[in-house]
């Protein structure tokens, strides 16, 4: 995914001033940061990790099938 482009959705916490965001194609990466950069940072990390969370499930989940694996380029 060097080249893919994601989109992110921000709102700012008037009470913290702290900005929360979400990877609008991986809902479930979330994070906040106290300035937009830092929160585009913290997401990089959370979207890192859930991918690596996802990768070591499916070596559980097909780990002892025979399976075939292939690289997807993204337009």
């Amino acid at each position: 995914m060097k080249n893919a482009e994601l989109a992110i959705i921000i709102q700012k916490n008037e009470q913290t001033g702290m900005y929360i965001g979400q990877i609008e194609e991986f809902p479930a990466a979330i994070s906040q940061g106290q300035s937009i950069e830092e929160l585009k940072e913290n997401l990089t990390d959370a979207l890192k990790l859930l991918l690596k969370t996802q990768k070591e499930q499916l070596k559980k989940t097909y780990g002892k099938e025979k399976t075939i694996k292939r690289k997807l380029k993204l337009p």
